[in-house]
Parts: structure tokens; sequence; C-alpha cells
């Protein structure tokens, strides 16, 4: 039987559907392939090999310097592996390492006990030191140099708020320069160390007006011709000139308490002076203290390869960037902890 026109059209009609369903089909699968595809290049970033050859760091100023040297220098032997490293002080780098945020905590303070049961596994990889700081420009900075600074002195400068002008000090009579106190914002092992030398105290105890970071800080006391400050030594010594920052003098501290720096007392000429002084135990710890690398339980990976190479082959770039190795005992007894560590 020969099709009515409206059967024709029905025909025509169905077909048209078929062909529609056919092509919406082939979309939402090619759709579909596409952002599977993209998953996989995202997946393969974060998850995948990529993600096996990036090492995430974060943490303290002090070592940040040091550790940029270290990932360049690991790159030139190692260019599958990628880095990602950023500041932000110690108590970042503890918080994102145990937290897994990232894959090295830099920490330049001892570690608490309550970061220990949390599962923080380190080892120490060199050592500096923090140095008190004061603007080149202050009017009482030759007698402040001559005479430097007690325990007491920053004591009652940084903590009780008493001594608010240089002239308050014994053997500063007649001189008449207030003190503006600065500190760090962050929660930094600078800091941590500073107090703990003045007396046993925390980071929370140093009062004056809290700048962010080394840098920062270092800025606040070059910006404040009255400022008075302290700062890790990569941090308050030119690294080309190896002179104090321009705009800061290093405060010495009077380490016998008699009033006057003595020859002996006197290392801050230039940043290889004060390390020598650290390295041989004239400057004292603290302030000077070691630098810890951090991660959660165990170190893993590509990341243990590295600090095995830090704590091996690396430790040759730590001298040339104003740190200061760590016997070969404690090199040696690092090493095994991470060799044991994980896989």
């Amino acid at each position: 039987m020969i099709p009515t026109i409206y059967q024709y059209i029905y025909m025509i009609y169905g077909g048209i559907r078929a062909i529609m369903k056919l092509v919406s089909a082939t979309v939402i699968i090619l759709v579909l392939i596409a952002v599977v595809s993209t998953c996989g290049c995202t997946n393969a970033s974060a998850d995948g090999d990529s993600a096996e050859s990036k090492i995430f760091i974060s943490g303290a100023f002090a070592l940040y310097p040091m550790m940029i040297t270290w990932s360049e220098e690991y790159q030139k032997i190692h260019p599958e592996i990628q880095f990602e490293i950023s500041g932000g002080g110690a108590g970042k780098g503890m918080t994102d390492a145990l937290s897994g945020m990232v894959d090295i905590g830099m920490v330049s303070r001892e570690i608490y006990p309550e970061e220990q049961s949390q599962g923080a596994c380190w080892v120490a990889v060199t050592k500096d030191a923090v140095v008190g700081t004061i603007n080149s420009n202050n009017p009482a900075a030759e007698k402040i140099l001559s005479r430097g600074a007690t325990k007491s002195d920053l004591e009652k400068i940084f903590v009780n708020n008493s001594v608010t002008n240089w002239g308050q000090l014994d053997g500063m009579e007649g001189v008449d320069v207030r003190i503006n106190q600065y500190s760090r914002a962050d929660a930094c092992g600078a800091a941590s160390i500073w107090a703990k030398y003045i007396g046993d105290y925390h980071q929370e105890n140093i009062g004056g007006i809290a700048v962010s970071g080394d840098p920062g800080l270092a800025e606040a006391v070059r910006a404040d011709t009255f400022g008075i400050g302290f700062n890790n030594i990569n941090y308050a010594y030119d690294p080309t000139t190896e002179l104090p920052i321009e705009g800061l003098l290093i405060l010495p501290l009077d380490l016998n308490e008699n009033g006057k720096i003595d020859s002996n007392e006197s290392f801050y000429s230039t940043r290889a002076e004060i390390m020598e002084a650290i390295a041989k135990g004239i400057y004292p710890s603290p302030p000077s203290r070691d630098l810890n690398l951090v991660t959660k339980n165990e170190f893993t990976g590509p990341t243990k390869d590295f600090v095995e190479w830090i704590l091996t082959e690396g430790q040759q770039y730590v001298t040339e960037n104003g740190y200061i190795p760590l016997p070969e005992e404690v090199l040696t007894s690092e090493l095994n902890t991470v060799m044991e560590s994980g896989i």
C-alpha cells in the first residue's frame, strides 16, 4: 500500500529524531572523553609522575636562601625534580609539614614535644645565628657599638620595656636617644631564639612593633634612625660584600658583661667573622642554633633522596652561602635518621 502524505511526513520526522539522538549521544560521548582526558592531565600533574617529581617546601626565612641554592644545584643533576619553595616563618613550616601541605618544613628552632607527638620527623642540616641590629644613623651609634648590650639590657629593652632611651643604661650617661623596638609578627625561629637568649622567654614575650618576615624586620630598622631589632645573619649582612646591609649596624653582645666590647667580643665587621665566631662557639647558642628540615612521620621517595643529598653532597654549598656546617658526626647521625626513614 502506498503511504499517505502524512505517513511520509511522519517517517521523515522519525528519521530526523533518530539522527538528532545519534548526534546528541555522540556529542555527549565526545564531551565526556574531553572531560576525562582533561582530568587525566590534571591528575597526572597533581598525583601522577609530575607530582612524584615535585617537592613542596615552606617555612623559616633563616633557611630560605640556603634551600634555594640546594634546589638549584640538585636540579642540575636531577632535572626531573621540580621545587616549589616559600617562606613564611618556622611556625608555618611546621604547620604545613604536619598537615601534609608540604613535603618539607623549614624550622629554625627546636622541635617541641607536642609537635613530636603529632609525627614531626626532623633532621638538622646546617647552623646560623640571630644578631641584634640598630640603624646606622643612630646618633649614639659609636657609643652603643663600643659598649654593646648585655642580656639584662636586652631584657629591659625588648621584654620589660623599662629602658626606652639609650641614656638609661649604665655607661651611656649624657646620651639622649630614644629606642624604637621592632619584632616579628609571624611565628618564627628568629624571635623564639632571640627571646630564649635574653632570658628563656618565648616569642610572645618580645615587645615592639611587629613586622612580618626577616626582610621586613631588617627594612623597618633601616628606615628608623632610632630602631632596634634582630635578624638572621643572612638578612643582616650583604651576601655580596659580606658587610652589614647598608643602613644597619650589628649590635655587639657584651658577653662578659663588663660594660664594653673587648677585642675577643668584637667579630661583627663581616659575615665571615661572625660565622667563624659561631663555628668556634664564641658567639653563644642561643642565639646561634641548628636549622632543621621537618616532614610528617618519615622522609620518603624523592624527598628522602633530596634530604640525603643535602646531608652529603649538598654540604659543599653551606659555607659559601653564609651558613655554618654541622660537625661531621652530627651529619652522619642525621643521615642515618633519613636513610632509616621510609622508602
